[in-house]
């Protein structure tokens, strides 16, 4: 197994339909540090094509860069991503962030500019999000989100 106790090769093997997951930082952060709290994805995670923003990944260079990792883990972090399908950004993409941002102001609960990527990658995609911190996202209309993060 690989990319926190995933077993990709099922996975391909797999006769079932396979969906989509957005997974958030924090998320893959449990996973990639073999955090008890990783336990909790795993079932929702498992048999699904797992998404990451790119702003995960930009989060996850300044935490390298912030902690100051050495070069081997780094290399472990770059191996790492490349079991879960980045999306990009784009024009639509903008434009679905400038959504979510405004519709959150204007509900009275402004979001962090990372979060509000993560949203729209997840709602432009109509596919759910996976996240520890539901809370950042409460203000998203019409974005599925599955937490097991305290309520």
């Amino acid at each position: 197994m690989a990319a926190g106790g995933i077993d990709w090769g099922a996975i391909r093997r797999s006769r079932f339909l396979v969906t989509k997951l957005v997974v958030d930082t924090d998320v893959i952060s449990f996973l990639f540090r073999r955090d008890t709290r990783a336990d909790l994805y795993r079932p929702h995670l498992a048999g699904h094509v797992l998404v990451i923003s790119f702003m995960t990944v930009a989060e996850l260079d300044r935490w390298a860069l912030e902690h100051r990792w050495g070069k081997g883990r780094i290399a472990r972090m770059e191996q790492y991503l490349r079991g879960f399908v980045v999306y990009p950004s784009s024009r639509a993409l903008c434009f679905a962030w400038a959504e979510v941002s405004t519709e959150a102001r204007r509900m009275g609960t402004p979001m962090d500019s990372a979060d509000v990527w993560i949203a729209a990658t997840a709602r432009l995609q109509g596919i759910p999000l996976v996240t520890h911190n539901h809370k950042h996202f409460d203000g998203v209309a019409g974005l599925a989100v599955i937490s097991e993060g305290a309520p």
